[in-house]
C-alpha cells in the first residue's frame, strides 16, 4: 500500500511542479514585456502598432494561461487536503506530511498567479494607454495641418470662383497679395500654436 501511496505523491508532486514552471514561464514572458512597455529610455510611439497588437495577444494568452493554471491548482490543493485528512494511521504520518507540503505549496502558486494577473491587467492598462497617447498624436497632427491649410485654402477657392467684379483680380499686386494672404493665413495660425506650446 505503501509503494502505492509513494507513487501517487510522487505524480501530484510532478504535477504542482509542472504547474510552478508553467507560471514561471508565464512570469518570465510578463517581465518581458513589461520592461517593453516602461523602458524609461524609449519614446512615447516607439512601440509599433503591430508589435502592441502582438504583445496585447500574448497577454490575453498568457492570462488564459494562468486562469487554466489557478482552476487546476485550486483543485489539486483541495485534492491534497482530502488525502492529507483521510491518511490519519500513523504509518501515514509521512505522507499526510507530503500532501499537507503539497497542498501549501499549491496555495503559494496560487497566490502568485493571482499577483500575475493583476500584472497582467497593469500592461494591458497602460498598452492601452500607450495606444491612445499614439492615436492623440497623431489626432493632434490632422487638426494642426487642418487649422494650417484651411484658411490658404478659403482663399484660394474664393480667387477660383472666378467672378466678373474682382477688382484685386486686375490690380498689378493682386496676385502677390493674395499669395501673401495666403501664407499669413498658413503661418500665423502654426506660430500661435507653437507660441501656446501645443506643438
Amino acid at each position: 500500500m505503501l509503494g502505492t501511496t509513494a507513487i501517487l505523491t510522487e505524480m501530484m508532486e510532478g504535477l504542482v511542479n509542472r504547474a510552478s514552471d508553467n507560471l514561471g514561464d508565464a512570469i518570465a514572458d510578463l517581465d518581458r514585456m513589461a520592461r517593453d512597455v516602461f523602458d524609461p529610455r524609449q519614446k512615447v510611439g516607439a512601440i509599433s502598432p503591430l508589435r502592441m497588437k502582438v504583445m496585447l495577444k500574448r497577454l490575453g494568452q498568457i492570462g488564459d494561461l494562468l486562469s487554466k493554471l489557478r482552476d487546476s491548482l485550486v483543485s489539486l490543493r483541495r485534492l491534497f487536503n482530502f488525502l492529507a485528512a483521510d491518511y490519519t494511521m500513523p504509518e501515514m504520518a509521512m505522507v499526510r506530511i507530503q500532501l499537507q507540503t503539497l497542498a501549501l505549496d499549491a496555495e503559494a502558486l496560487i497566490d502568485h498567479a493571482t499577483f500575475a494577473s493583476q500584472r497582467i491587467n497593469l500592461l494591458v492598462d497602460a498598452a492601452l494607454g500607450l495606444i491612445g497617447v499614439e492615436q492623440n498624436a497623431i489626432i493632434k497632427i490632422f487638426s494642426v495641418a487642418s487649422v494650417v491649410f484651411l484658411p490658404p485654402t478659403l482663399i484660394a477657392s474664393i480667387y477660383g470662383m472666378n467672378f466678373d467684379v474682382m477688382p484685386e483680380l486686375h490690380w498689378t499686386f493682386g496676385y502677390p497679395m493674395a499669395l501673401g494672404a495666403m501664407v499669413a493665413s498658413a503661418v500665423l495660425p502654426y506660430l500661435f500654436f507653437k507660441y501656446k506650446g501645443w506643438l
